[in-house]
């Protein structure tokens, strides 16, 4: 079923939170949870890759997509409960599945790290680093630690799975770092980052690493070809990036929905291996559709 272990202090600190604090305030804290959520990381890189800076939002992305998968194969080797298996006083204020039982833990997932805290703390602090703006690098440190207070807050996550989480961020931050450095051959250094998710196959059944590694998969075959067959230009111009958005979102969200037309509701829901796979290979379709094709309507501009 799961491990549970944690600090006393972190159980009392949780249960002392939520006996204090109004359900108003709750309610605002809760909200900080968007700022780690994946609808924004996407909006952040569709943004800087469509918009702003294309190599910009490639450096950004692969680190990025590694920690948002290592995360969840931590999570499957790890096991942690979340913290309202250790107390009947802590409430799971806000699912990560939000129509799924609190104890449905293929829903739900597990605690360590805080997947919250890793998107936010990469997304931002990527950002702040290629770009190196004092404004930046205030929201890097104040917006992670927003999402991370949330966390403990809503019940979701251990104080120290947000630790985790920031600890994860920065060593997957200074391990693509390294690697973009010494390794020059761009093909090489995809194939490097897909070798290290996919021991992920041998043991995890969560829908957030075939998610993930689809995502990657997807991230890897665009780069090459944009590169050869489209070659846009960015724009600063805002109607124009507005534009870009929202058709970015368009192709995503009806892509992704045609994809899953050929199969059955509960064959995607069944958590098989063939389901993941089938998921793994939908958001791989997907992203290269909105990263590698989708801008060659860019060109008519």
């Amino acid at each position: 079923m799961g491990n549970l272990f944690y600090f006393p202090w972190e159980v009392s600190l949780i249960e002392w939170l939520q006996a204090t604090l109004p359900p108003a305030v709750l309610s605002i804290i809760s909200l900080f949870s968007l700022f780690g959520e994946e609808l924004l990381m996407i909006a952040v890189l569709g943004f800087l890759y469509w918009c702003w800076d294309k190599a910009l939002a490639r450096r950004v992305g692969y680190s990025l997509l590694l920690a948002v998968i290592w995360c969840p194969m931590i999570k499957n080797a790890v096991l942690r409960l979340r913290p309202y298996y250790a107390s009947d006083r802590i409430q799971l204020l806000r699912k990560p599945e939000p129509d799924a039982d609190a104890f449905d833990i293929a829903a739900q997932g597990y605690s360590l790290p805080s997947g919250h805290s890793v998107h936010a703390a990469m997304t931002f602090g990527c950002v702040a680093a290629e770009l190196k703006k004092k404004c930046l690098w205030a929201l890097a440190i104040v917006l992670p630690l927003l999402v991370g207070v949330s966390r403990v807050t809503v019940g979701a996550h251990f104080p120290t799975d947000v630790l985790a989480g920031w600890a994860l961020a920065l060593c997957v931050s200074l391990l693509v770092t390294w690697l973009r450095r010494v390794v020059k051959n761009d093909a090489l250094f995809a194939a490097i980052l897909l070798l290290v998710t996919l021991p992920g196959l041998l043991y995890c059944r969560s829908n957030d690493y075939f998610s993930g590694l689809g995502i990657l998969i997807g991230f890897l075959a665009a780069t090459p070809f944009e590169k050869r067959f489209v070659r846009f230009e960015n724009t600063r111009v805002w109607w124009r990036c507005a534009l870009r958005l929202l058709g970015g979102f368009a192709v995503y969200f009806a892509a992704n929905s045609l994809l899953k037309l050929p199969f059955s509701a509960a064959f995607l829901e069944s958590g098989t291996m063939a389901a993941l796979l089938v998921r793994a290979a939908r958001y791989a379709i997907v992203v290269f559709l909105d990263l590698g094709v989708y801008p060659l309507v860019f060109k008519k501009e």
